[in-house]
């Protein structure tokens, strides 16, 4: 959606020749959000907003308008609500001794902090394929700084160096205020009601086709290793096949790869079902045209191992308000106005966060709803003796309230939608240059790549910023733009923001 809508601002290209085809039912791809309050409401998650980056991001969202307020823009809006509800979290890390934990320092030793410094300056071509586990001592893994990042960020130990320290720089300014989040955004509602719906209704309005249900399963192309030139897509709608021709002139631009492939929903009665690869079909298409040309990546690197790319989030659904007073008195923050909070002492590392209520566009007044998640739902739990992957709404509840200590009378008729999502951190695994495409490979005339699995220098992965800055520079790249995409903001280089980060780290 956000090439489209620079193809209609940059492009000149009129929105009725624009036509995008989604294998889902609906529109939004990760940045999804469901349900009502009979059935229960359901987030697979939600990607960290600034407003001190997201360079491309804000570019977009300054000219589509909001949908509560059409006379404001998605910017414009976002920035009044979060002046309204500012966010600093004094609740941040949570055990059940202490309750919360106070953060008066990062914990690291002085060796920690001379291998923080250096896999900071390191060069990317020299980390490769390294882990980082394979740069940070193991006592750094036990450090209050970890707990908060990896918790914040979704980062694993055996993750890639590469892309930790590319958080470490992109992210600098928040690394000193991650025990407040003080600069973490949030939007009025959940991502898909303030950011997919507004940009979904523009597009409309520019006669922008929006195909749903269609799955694309081959892009045919002719036989010639120089260039190339997609003639026709072929896909799938309603169990029939069909073809659009790609005539001289026309653009295509592909999403290969996803983190949100095989995903599944449980309830309070039933946990998750495992899926893998061959549920899904997010896959296939990228691993079919990149075994023809190794230009276009090498998905392997990506989608091999589930086991270190999995975690389960939750949504919970409450008609009676005691779970969010206690919550205000255990943190001191009312809703929204907090962040994280992470169970620093839970054998599934989860956490929780309470969004400005309602959440939902269409949530009535009484209903509550907040989101979790857990990094190693393959874990035995610790007041739940089996793994959160094979837990139930019921289940997931019971374990939350045992590390609040609250009694399970404050989540009374809660509705837990359990989510499992094998591939959803897929885009930290370990990787070689070249593993990731560029947005249009070397060779390509008239086919780009936009996804979260393209290289885009200095940039960061796992958030909405990385999809809209891909997609802004396919499209100037195959259309010939002169227009400068906003660079990267290098808060890293700025010497103030260095000067803090060297105090923290010190603390």
């Amino acid at each position: 959606m956000a090439a489209a809508a620079f193809l209609i601002r940059d492009g000149d290209v009129s929105g009725e020749n624009i036509f995008i085809l989604e294998a889902n039912a609906l529109m939004g791809g990760s940045l999804d959000g469901a349900g009502d309050a009979e059935h229960g409401y359901s987030l697979r998650g939600g990607r960290m907003l600034t407003t001190d980056n997201y360079e491309c991001t804000w570019d977009l969202f300054k000219m589509i308008p909001s949908l509560t307020s059409p006379r404001v823009s998605v910017f414009e809006e976002t920035v009044a609500f979060n002046e309204k509800h500012r966010a600093h979290s004094m609740a941040r890390l949570v055990d059940r001794r202490r309750g919360k934990v106070p953060v008066t320092s990062m914990g690291f030793s002085m060796q920690d902090r001379v291998e923080l410094l250096y896999l900071s300056r390191a060069d990317e071509g020299a980390l490769g394929a390294s882990a980082i586990t394979d740069h940070l001592s193991p006592e750094f893994f036990e450090t209050e700084f970890w707990f908060m990042w990896s918790t914040t960020f979704a980062f694993q130990p055996w993750h890639s160096a590469i892309e930790f320290k590319r958080y470490l720089l992109r992210f600098m300014k928040e690394f000193t205020r991650i025990e407040t989040l003080a600069g973490v955004k949030r939007t009025i509602y959940n991502q898909y009601d303030s950011l997919v719906l507004p940009l979904q209704q523009w597009l409309k309005d520019q006669d922008v086709q929006l195909m749903t249900d269609c799955k694309v399963v081959n892009l045919t192309h002719p036989a010639t290793e120089s260039e190339y030139v997609v003639s026709s897509i072929e896909f799938q709608r309603a169990g029939k096949s069909e073809v659009i021709t790609v005539d001289d002139g026309d653009l295509v631009f592909f999403q290969n790869g996803s983190m949100t492939d095989a995903s599944s929903l449980g309830s309070m009665t039933r946990a998750p079902t495992r899926l893998t690869k061959s549920d899904s079909g997010g896959w296939t298409l990228w691993e079919k045209i990149a075994a023809e040309r190794p230009e276009f990546g090498h998905p392997a690197a990506f989608n091999s191992c589930i086991a270190q790319s999995v975690w389960e989030s939750f949504t919970v659904t409450l008609k009676n308000p005691a779970f969010f007073h206690l919550m205000n008195q255990l943190s001191g923050n009312e809703a929204g106005t907090g962040g994280l909070v992470t169970f620093k002492d839970s054998n599934w590392m989860m956490s929780i966060v309470l969004a400005h209520q309602p959440h939902f566009i269409n949530q009535p007044a009484d209903v509550q709803v907040f989101w979790g998640y857990s990094l190693f739902p393959d874990r035995i739990g610790n007041f739940v003796a089996k793994p959160m992957s094979e837990c139930n709404g019921a289940e997931i509840l019971q374990e939350l309230c045992g590390h609040l200590r609250f009694d399970l009378e404050a989540i009374a008729g809660a509705n837990c939608i359990p989510c499992t999502m094998p591939y959803i951190t897929s885009m930290f695994m370990p990787r070689q240059p070249g593993d990731r495409p560029l947005p249009v490979p070397v060779g390509s005339k008239n086919f780009a790549f936009i996804s979260q699995f393209v290289e885009v220098p200095e940039d960061v992965v796992f958030t909405v910023e990385y999809s809209v800055r891909a997609a802004q520079m396919a499209v100037y790249q195959l259309l010939g733009i002169d227009r400068e995409i906003p660079p990267v903001t290098r808060h890293d280089k700025t010497l103030s923001v260095q000067f803090e980060a060297l105090i923290k780290a010190f603390k």
